[in-house]
This record gives C-alpha cells, sequence and structure tokens, in this order.
C-alpha cells in the first residue's frame, strides 16, 4: 500500500502490520493526477485534481495525521496486477483507515442548512457514483468537505438522516450498529441500484468489499462480471433475496433465462425483501437445511425448494419474506415469496 506523506509529499511503500495510521480520501474528477505524474511534483501541480490532493494533505496535518492515501496516484493504474490487488484491498483500506474524507467538489459550503431535507449536499454527484457506496459505509470515521475544503460534518452526526434518506442505506448500517452482514443480498444489491461507474465491469467491481468477495478483475467482459459477481456471492452464501430482482425497463426479459440479475438496475426494489425468520417454518422443514442449498452447475441452478400446490398451479418457497401493509390497518405483515413453477 502507498501513502503520501502530507508534509513531502513523497510517496512511500507500507506492507501487512506495518502500515501506519492515515487518512483516506478518493475523488475522481477530470485531469486528474496520476502515479506517473507524481514523479514531476512541477508538472502535477498544473494539474486540476493536484489541488484536492493538497487540500486532503492540509486536513490530514491538521487531524494529526502523517499519512494520506488517494486513489488517484497512490495506484499504478498501468499495472493490470496492482490494479487488481488495490481494488480487492480497498474494502479493507477504507475500513482501517483513521478518517476518511469525502470531497465534494459540486458542493458550496453554504449547502448543509438546519432543518432543510433537501440541499446541494444530498444532490451532490458524489452520491450517484459506484465507487463511493463503499466509500461511505466502510470507514468507522467519514467527515464531508464542501469545494474549498470546508468541513460539512461527519456521516454520524446531523447528516445521517439526508444520507440515509439520499442512498437507502439504514441509519444503523452507517453507524455500525448493524453490522453489513446482517444485510440481505438484495438490500444490498439496491444501494447500487441507481448509482452508475465509467466502465460497466466496475458496477460489480465497486461492490466486492461490501459482500466480503475477492475475485480477478476482467475488464472487456462488460455485463457478465456482475454475472460473475453473483456466482462469487453464491458460493458463500445461502440468502435467497439474490433471487429477488425485476427486470430493468430497457432490458428485453426473452433474451435473459438466467435466475441471476442481469444488472445492480434490476434490484430497485431489492430493499423490501428479507430472509425468513425461523419460527415461519414447521419442524419438519426445520429439521432439513437442504432447501437452503444451492449452487450455480453448468446446467443453471440447482437448488432444493418447499413446494406449495395451489390452485394457480405449483410454487417454489423461497427462503424470502416481503412485508406488506395489512388492509384497514397501519401495520405491516410478512408474506413469504414463491416462484411458479412451469412443466
Amino acid at each position: 500500500m502507498r501513502l503520501i506523506n502530507v508534509f513531502t509529499l513523497e510517496l512511500h511503500e507500507f506492507h501487512g502490520d506495518k502500515i501506519p495510521a492515515y487518512a483516506i480520501s478518493h475523488t475522481w474528477g477530470d485531469d486528474e493526477v496520476t502515479f506517473q505524474n507524481w514523479n514531476d511534483l512541477k508538472a502535477a501541480s498544473r494539474k486540476l485534481g493536484f489541488s484536492k490532493i493538497k487540500g486532503a494533505c492540509a486536513q490530514a496535518e491538521k487531524d494529526g495525521l502523517k499519512w494520506l492515501w488517494c486513489d488517484t496516484n497512490c495506484i499504478d493504474k498501468t499495472s493490470s496486477a496492482e490494479l487488481s490487488e488495490a481494488i480487492n484491498s480497498m474494502f479493507s483500506w477504507y475500513l482501517r483507515s483513521a478518517v476518511c474524507y469525502a470531497y465534494l467538489s459540486d458542493v458550496p459550503h453554504q449547502a448543509v442548512r438546519k432543518h432543510k431535507t433537501y440541499s446541494a449536499f444530498g444532490g451532490s454527484r458524489w452520491f450517484t457514483r459506484g465507487w463511493t457506496l463503499q466509500e461511505l459505509i466502510a470507514p468507522r470515521k467519514l467527515t464531508f468537505f464542501a469545494h474549498d475544503w470546508t468541513k460539512l460534518g461527519d456521516k454520524h452526526g446531523p447528516l445521517i438522516g439526508e444520507i440515509a434518506l439520499v442512498t437507502g442505506v439504514p441509519r444503523g448500517v452507517l453507524t455500525g450498529d448493524n453490522p453489513i452482514q446482517n444485510i440481505s443480498i438484495s438490500r444490498k444489491m439496491s444501494w447500487l441500484s441507481k448509482r452508475t461507474t465509467t466502465r460497466v465491469e466496475d458496477m460489480a467491481y465497486c461492490m466486492m468489499g461490501l459482500f466480503g468477495i475477492n475475485m480477478p478483475l476482467l475488464y472487456g467482459e462488460g455485463p457478465k462480471a456482475f454475472t460473475r459477481l453473483q456466482g462469487e456471492i453464491i458460493k458463500s452464501s445461502n440468502d435467497h433475496t439474490i433471487f429477488c430482482w425485476t427486470s430493468p425497463e430497457y432490458f428485453k426479459t426473452s433474451e435473459w433465462s438466467s435466475m441471476l440479475a442481469p444488472s445492480p438496475s434490476a434490484f430497485k426494489d431489492g430493499g423490501n425483501f428479507f430472509q425468513i425468520d425461523q419460527t415461519f417454518w414447521s419442524e419438519d422443514q426445520l429439521k432439513t437445511t437442504e432447501f437452503s442449498i444451492y449452487s450455480m452447475t453448468n446446467a443453471g441452478l440447482s437448488i432444493r425448494l418447499p413446494l406449495l400446490f395451489t390452485s394457480c398451479g405449483l410454487l417454489a418457497v423461497l427462503n424470502v419474506q416481503v412485508y406488506h401493509t395489512v388492509p384497514n390497518s397501519t401495520s405491516l405483515r410478512p408474506r413469504p415469496i414463491s416462484i411458479p413453477l412451469i412443466g
């Protein structure tokens, strides 16, 4: 892991448990400073992105930190091996940081007002990018800054309500009180569904850390990256909500025959699905875990599910429930999700 000395601007490399306390900042925009540019600081200083790195260094110094990590110039992106290692490690780097700086270049310092629900803060481009999702969730401390490096607030502070509203990420996940491992697959996917990345493959790669997945990067594989991500998730999870998606409006259903989703946008309603509490199942069903075991094979999905015979046909019951409103009431009631079987 390369870190910038905030006093000298020199890059130093650290390994294993010898990595010192550091601040972390990820902001990608126009005319960024790359790892190669950093060899000539005089030339690098003429790039637009240099001022952001300098601003982050100045803030780290104020916070009593000597080291800073920045995506733009601390990774040699001309090396596919180094880039792959960095992306596979990025979630843990955010998690281990002393503080993360979220620099919102499109937000003026007057943006956040008391009692104002929507603001330029909530409308920042930062909240629409795929890569910033892990930056929001992983760090224990995340501080937002306006374009002039005026502090806007921390994610645990008064901004938390607006952050939760804009992103769909629950307050408990933002504070760390509700571990990310407790969140259903479909709900985590729903947080990404309205975000974008420059490269289509990055819509999958930016989620690896949130699911605890490591896999090689294959730029050029296109949408297959998201299919590959789901395949890796299935290897270590028995959460059936991964099958709870709807076809995006632009997508032709006739062209897709997989139980796996074609893209993250298919999970836009995924926040409504949860794994079923064990009290739903009968004692006989609880005696076997077979219905929770599944895997992808060369012939498709192999899965065992309880069957339900109805007047409408045969249904396979997923270990998933969705909450719906009870008629003439404000309360919510869980309802299991089933798959109609044809053939």
